[in-house]
């Protein structure tokens, strides 16, 4: 399994673009998962069906199944949020693992910015940015550009720069933001 990373600040588009750019890379022949880093509280369940109750009444995990799909929801009841590599652990195999947020792990990543959220750039600061991907030219700068509305282009970037799983060095859990 391969992976890649999408930073940026909220409203620079990374789901946006992800959306485009998940069917350009199924379309080569890839398989694709993801992970979404939420900086808030949030909920994919709904109130009143019984795999809420099962979870508000205390449940460590509910899992759902269906001839369709299955989801697992884990409940930390207090337990630290767990670690990228920790949620990695918890995917099938799959080609590429594309991970939105995230934005201080030591995994390569491509920072989204659309200079109307007005927002400084990530990359100076962090060198496990690979690439910008912007919705302007950005002259002069060091890293390579790409044009969030060319899904090809991005899915090429994803493929040179996606490394494996096992080949990334994780940060520290000291380092781990407060």
């Amino acid at each position: 399994m391969r992976l890649i990373g999408f930073a940026g600040w909220s409203g620079a588009g990374k789901t946006t673009l992800l959306a485009r750019l998940i069917p350009a890379l199924v379309a080569r022949g890839l398989s694709v998962s993801t992970i979404k880093h939420a900086h808030h509280d949030f909920d994919i369940d709904i109130p009143g069906k019984d795999s809420h109750t099962h979870r508000v009444a205390g449940a460590r995990e509910v899992l759902v199944s269906s001839a369709n799909r299955w989801a697992l929801m884990h409940e930390l009841r207090g337990a630290r949020e767990p670690e990228l590599p920790d949620l990695l652990a918890h995917l099938a195999s799959v080609d590429i693992v594309l991970v939105e947020g995230f934005k201080r792990d030591h995994h390569p990543k491509i920072e989204i910015h659309r200079a109307e959220v007005g927002k400084p750039f990530l990359h100076p600061d962090d060198p496990f940015i690979v690439a910008i991907a912007s919705d302007m030219p950005l002259n002069g700068a060091r890293l390579p550009v790409l044009d969030l509305n060319d899904p090809q282009a991005l899915a090429d970037a994803v493929e040179r720069h996606a490394v494996p799983v096992a080949s990334v060095r994780w940060r520290q859990s000291e380092d781990q933001p407060a």
